[in-house]
């Protein structure tokens, strides 16, 4: 006997979106704008839906292939074969080149050039290998426009106008292209969740969808991403974690100077920097940084030292600018500009108390020529003798330099890499330098170099 024909049902069950605290992991039917288990404000979000039914479930009981588990030092050990980007800057940034599989996030203000820097690189690479251009921003015709005008060429490289991820992996997988664009990871959404594209849950989503094709088919993406008012990029802080690789553009729309910074990597060194130059044919990498740090005086002026700055694997000279003025209101001011503003303030007080100088009554302002950022301690002496130059005024030798940290009992502390920051100094034609002492060559390598080596602030001021 035939079993009865079960009816088909009119309506198909849609599917329940879910939401979820990120504090807590708890699931709630709606969104809300406090957990009502862990109480914590604004940490629902929605998550895709789990699917049901017959073999939506993990098995936990280990059926099927077990995994293999080996020792440390049975792992290959070859070297991770690389893509070239043809463009010297951002390979140094990206430790040599793509990685295969590897996801780049790129992030920076409008206007600062990231789409532009991308879409010169990927009509490079097609000349060699495959590569997709997804553009969710902005129209084929727009990508098209600034090609022509920026003269490159694009009859190798492909582009695909889409905001939907699934229908993005699905082109992908049918095209195989080494690298891929993805501009911007603000505009792409997935179907499985029902939140506007943009927000924390779609960005988390479409990203791990995106990085999980990356690793899976060895495809190299580029993920533009856009940062808020306060510099950090927009999304959830786990986009950050997720990706292999972190790049900030920095620089100033008003200038001609952009900076690439890798703040991770996971396949090459941290705070490497790429320096460019926007030009009418679009980015054009900086082979010497040093020269643009250099402001150029006809004379001596003073407030100004020069100091050897090393980002990276990378030593270059920059300037530093300082202005020391009488203050007329009973708080003196202390801005800094490409340095930090705590660590200026600390210098001071080392000068007040260590080189008996009395800024107490005076407004100190600090500049880094060119908008680099410079984080290191070696700088703090360069920071002190400008000070002191622009307050006594009477300025430094332009054809000396200086470099060291300072403690806060006055003593100068070496800093690493001095050997290198001296060859960079030499080779733009220095005569001397004020080192630390610990940092003096074993050697006598730099004979056109007239050493100072000093191991206390007031070892400085009697040098001077």
């Amino acid at each position: 006997m035939l079993p009865a024909r079960i009816p088909k049902c009119r309506w198909m069950a849609k599917a329940q979106a879910q939401f979820q605290c990120r504090e807590c992991a708890s699931l709630q039917p709606k969104w809300s704008g406090q957990c009502p288990d862990c109480k914590s404000w604004n940490s629902i979000d929605e998550v895709p839906s789990m699917p049901t039914g017959p073999g939506a479930r993990t098995n936990w009981h280990g059926r099927g292939s077990p995994l293999a588990v080996v020792t440390l030092d049975q792992v290959p050990t070859s070297d991770t074969p690389r893509l070239p980007s043809q463009i010297n800057e951002l390979d140094r940034v990206l430790g040599g080149g793509l990685v295969e599989g590897s996801v780049v996030l790129l992030g920076g203000d409008p206007g600062i050039g990231k789409s532009t820097i991308l879409l010169q690189c990927l009509t490079l690479m097609s000349q060699h290998f495959e590569a997709l251009y997804v553009t969710g921003e902005e129209s084929p015709q727009q990508v098209s426009l600034r090609a022509r005008r920026l003269g490159l060429p694009g009859d190798n490289l492909k582009l695909l106008s889409s905001t939907c991820v699934e229908e993005i992996v699905a082109q992908a997988n049918s095209s195989k292209p080494a690298v891929m664009v993805i501009d911007s990871i603000q505009t792409i959404f997935s179907n499985s969740l029902q939140s506007a594209p943009g927000s924390v849950s779609q960005v988390r989503e479409s990203a791990a969808m995106l990085v999980r094709f990356a690793k899976q088919s060895n495809v190299a993406i580029f993920l533009v991403g856009h940062v808020t008012k306060e510099g950090q990029l927009a999304g959830p802080r786990v986009l950050e974690h997720m990706v292999d690789t972190v790049l900030y553009f920095e620089g100033d729309t008003a200038t001609r100077y952009r900076v690439i910074r890798a703040v991770k990597n996971r396949f090459g060194a941290v705070n490497e920097l790429g320096i460019f130059a926007m030009t009418d044919q679009g980015l054009k990498p900086v082979s010497n940084p040093s020269a643009i740090f250099l402001a150029q005086h006809d004379q001596p002026v003073s407030g100004s030292v020069v100091m050897v700055s090393r980002e990276g694997t990378r030593p270059f000279l920059v300037e530093i600018q300082a202005l020391v003025s009488e203050c007329h209101s009973g708080n003196p001011r202390r801005l800094s500009v490409g340095l930090e503003s705590n660590r200026l303030a600390m210098l001071i007080a080392i000068l007040q108390r260590h080189g008996s100088i009395p800024l107490y009554d005076q407004d100190v302002f600090i500049n880094a020529v060119g908008g680099v950022r410079i984080a290191e301690t070696g700088a703090d002496l360069a920071i002190i003798l400008a000070i002191l130059s622009s307050y006594r005024d009477r300025p430094v030798n332009p054809r000396s330099l200086v470099f060291g940290e300072v403690g806060l009992s006055g003593e100068v502390r070496p800093v690493a890499n001095g050997e290198e920051r001296l060859r960079e100094a030499s080779k733009h034609g220095f005569e001397s330098a004020i080192i630390p002492k610990a940092n003096m060559p074993k050697r006598g390598v730099f004979k056109d170099l007239h050493l100072i080596p000093v191991n206390h602030l007031a070892d400085t001021l009697d040098a001077l």
